[in-house]
């Protein structure tokens, strides 16, 4: 019913408004207590009405779509399965939407107004019955209550005013045309209007410039100053959850990223990730994650990520742990074995040997205990790396913190006789 992925010109799915005090007011706008007003005065019960404004108040009214002539939600009412509520009204016809534009453009302000999310009374009273009367909600419910309006059909009008007062291209769409299609066609009326009354002023004469004086060089003023550098990226505003949309924990974080990444380029002229591939991108993302279980959020994310790069969730995992480690250089040390030439590699064993650990073996960049469940890796940077696996296994994983000196590198992964 309420599919952000479907809506156009058309259709506005509007997610669920929060729960609101009981003294906060019905409506804002004189166009949202209007539309209040006709709710109220065409009902037949005002016990009904009071318990659909607390049903309103206290958020129980779902996604809300509008279509033209018609209202439509979920409401939960007292029984577990919410209640399929709609409220029709009139849609205006062609003759009507002419005498609205003509109104519209006949003062600039009226255009202005509309722009800025505001309703003119003038507008409003130009003979075209914008806003609903009593009598003219007509709203259907589920629910076996066959009152005039039931208090779930109540609490869907009482939150629809809340749209009106923030867009009364709500009322407009309800009305039977969409914002677009009504910018457009007063855009078109205006430039229609303005053409014809150049045509009737006539040509307006222009004044003559000497061409000496035009080719005579002139001095331009300096630039403005360049605005300051803001101390830190800015917070994005929160996402709210819709039904059927992205997750908002992850816009947050792309948002967030983004940001930042805008700072470091407004301040040093360089992106910090622009040169990632995308596996390396995917890798950071995740490991900005906060925490480090797999919890059921971070489990979505891992799969997503790991599904845009033709990788799985636990090679993601892994790469997240050697990114961690070391940034681009310690997922390099994961992926890219490598010959290193002689020197800082050879004088590694005899460093091992003499903090009374065993004869490593080498292979390529790696040095591996001789009981296979510690390693150290050489990155191409001069630090080493070290890994840890089960005996016997080579489920080998990062740990520690990377350090210049091979026995530096092994410290916090147990003592001597442990490693």
């Amino acid at each position: 019913m309420a599919a952000p992925g479907r809506d156009g010109e058309h259709r506005r799915t509007f997610p669920a408004l929060p729960p609101r005090p009981a003294d906060a007011g019905l409506a804002g706008t004189w166009w949202g207590n209007a539309w209040v007003t006709a709710l109220e005065e065409g009902a037949l019960d005002a016990a009904r009405l009071a318990r659909g404004r607390g049903y309103a108040e206290r958020g129980h009214v779902d996604a809300v779509t509008v279509t033209p002539g018609l209202v439509l939600a979920y409401v939960q009412g007292s029984r577990p399965r919410p209640y399929r509520v709609q409220v029709r009204l009139r849609t205006l016809g062609d003759d009507d939407w002419r005498r609205f534009l003509d109104a519209a453009v006949e003062r600039p302000g009226h255009i202005a107004a509309l722009l800025d999310k505001e309703l003119p009374h003038s507008l409003a009273d130009c003979g075209v019955p914008l806003l609903p009367g009593p009598g003219d909600l007509a709203p259907q419910c589920s629910c076996p209550d066959s009152g005039h309006p039931c208090k779930h059909a109540a609490a869907l009008c009482y939150q629809t005013a809340r749209l009106l007062d923030a867009d009364p291209f709500v009322l407009l769409l309800l009305r039977g045309r969409g914002e677009r299609e009504l910018l457009d066609a007063l855009s078109r009326l205006n430039a229609a209007r303005a053409a014809r009354a150049a045509q009737e002023r006539g040509p307006v004469p222009l004044p003559g410039v000497r061409a000496g004086a035009a080719l005579t060089g002139r001095a331009l003023p300096p630039l403005p100053a360049p605005l300051p550098m803001p101390p830190h990226p800015e917070q994005p505003p929160s996402y709210p959850a819709a039904p059927g949309g992205p997750d908002p924990f992850a816009l947050d974080q792309l948002a967030t990223d983004a940001a930042a990444r805008a700072h470091a380029l407004l301040a040093t002229g360089r992106d910090p990730v622009g040169s990632l591939t995308l596996w390396q991108d995917a890798v950071r993302l995740a490991a900005a994650r906060p925490g480090s279980g797999l919890t059921a959020g971070t489990r979505a994310l891992y799969a997503s990520l790991a599904g845009a790069t033709g990788r799985d969730p636990a090679e993601l995992a892994r790469a997240v742990a050697a990114w961690r480690q070391g940034g681009p250089d310690g997922l390099d040390v994961l992926e890219e074995p490598w010959d290193p030439p002689a020197g800082r590699f050879d004088r590694a064993r005899p460093l091992l040997l003499a903090a009374d650990l065993p004869a490593f073996r080498p292979w390529r960049n790696h040095l591996t205990h001789p009981r296979g469940h510690v390693q150290l890796r050489l990155g191409r940077t001069g630090l080493w790396y070290a890994y840890e696996s089960e005996p016997g296994r080579e489920d080998w994983w990062p740990r520690g913190t990377p350090d210049p000196d091979p026995v530096g590198a092994l410290t916090g992964l147990g003592g001597p006789g442990d490693v």
